[in-house]
């Protein structure tokens, strides 16, 4: 936990420096409890600036390859990362999260699963709708305006958790539950854009 703290001072010292950081909604996050953050994508700055601002830690998912390279795994872990295989179903990650989510921790997704090159809003994976539906977490919906440019303002809103009682009572899909996330983000750009 303290090199996630210090990793995020020096985020914060980072983003600030290179940008006009604009946080909105952190009262949303819930203090206690499991919480799924699902954010749109749009730079490799994304999951820095999800995670800076706020008093939790959040965990991510990455790519299995970055925890091979030398120096790099060991501080990934440090920051509480853990790896996913690409391209496929990666049954060990899908528990790890869950798990995460069930100790009352906190999960930063990115639904959309990559970048998006034009800064719109895409379609979301069915991902962010399994972890939503298979627990009992808070899900934040997030956005992130851009673009990243020097000294450009970037906002980070972080909006009020949505209400999963329904789906989950009567189980739907893990592709709807997504198609409601993605729409909830994208009221948020819609509304602070």
């Amino acid at each position: 936990m303290k090199l996630y703290r210090f990793g995020q001072a020096v985020c914060r010292f980072v983003l600030r420096l290179l940008f006009k950081v604009e946080i909105r909604g952190k009262e949303n996050i819930p203090e206690e409890g499991g919480v799924l953050l699902c954010s749109n994508h749009i730079s490799n700055f994304d999951p820095p600036l999800l995670g800076a601002f706020i008093n939790r830690q959040v965990r991510y998912m990455a790519k299995k390859e970055l925890f091979d390279k030398p120096g790099v795994g060991k501080l990934l872990n440090g920051l509480g990362a853990f790896p996913v295989k690409r391209g496929g179903s990666d049954r060990e990650s899908l528990r790890t999260a869950l798990k995460i989510l069930k100790q009352s921790d906190m999960v930063g997704l990115f639904p959309e699963g990559t970048r998006s090159k034009t800064g719109e809003i895409g379609n979301g994976l069915a991902g962010a709708g399994f972890f939503a539906g298979k627990s009992d977490a808070y899900v934040v919906p997030c956005v992130i305006i851009g673009p990243y440019k020097f000294r450009k303002r970037v906002i980070m809103v972080y909006g009020k958790p949505i209400d999963m009682e329904a789906y989950r009572k009567e189980r739907v899909s893990a592709k709807d539950i997504t198609e409601k996330i993605m729409t909830e983000i994208q009221q948020l750009k819609d509304t602070h854009q």
